[in-house]
């Protein structure tokens, strides 16, 4: 396989290709991550994830690069990362008791071809009392996490069941990045 980088600075997805054994560099693009008008979730996941890649590939061009974003969306509303301690209580609010959808934009590409995908997993959460919220802020976690928790952290503990890929959730699902980079070696 080519070079390999992945194209974040997430130290999740880090772990999380490291565990399939992969041998790769890290460098994490500076790139616009506003929401556009009328965009929805599958769409501002998967446009993030291509933008990241090609701007790695612009730099190394004769690399291989994995480039991924997350977000969680309910009743079609992107939620992004807590800017404060209010806004992550009021994402909380939002997805106490109900499902939410995680989606993880995957982008695979090299200098002549570029796959991707877009993951979706459904996420239920308990119904989180104030001090239930109070106790998570405190651990540290929900800062710059999309949806303002972390599932492989302490967040486990108020999620009673998923709908689809754990390590999407995580920020990087393995099984369909493998099936991208297994495709993209195909074509070369």
């Amino acid at each position: 396989m080519a070079h390999l980088i992945l194209a974040s600075s997430s130290p999740r997805r880090r772990e999380l290709l490291l565990q399939l054994g992969l041998t790769f560099e890290v460098f994490s693009p500076e790139i616009d991550e506003s929401i556009l008008p009328d965009e929805n979730a599958e769409q501002y996941v998967a446009r993030l994830a291509q933008a990241k890649a090609y701007a790695v590939l612009q730099r190394f061009p004769n690399a291989t690069v994995i480039a991924a974003d997350t977000t969680v969306s309910v009743d079609g509303e992107i939620i992004g990362k807590p800017q404060s301690k209010a806004h992550a209580f009021a994402i909380w609010q939002k997805l106490s008791g109900r499902c939410h959808d995680v989606l993880t934009g995957v982008c695979v590409a090299n200098a002549v071809n570029a796959l991707h995908r877009v993951v979706q997993t459904q996420v239920e959460f308990q119904q989180l009392a104030p001090h239930d919220m109070e106790n998570y802020w405190a651990t540290g976690e929900p800062v710059g996490k999309a949806g303002a928790y972390a599932i492989q952290g302490q967040a486990a503990q108020y999620i009673p069941r998923i709908l689809g890929s754990y390590t999407n959730v995580v920020g990087l699902p393995l099984h369909e990045t493998i099936e991208l980079l297994k495709a993209i070696d195909a074509l070369n």
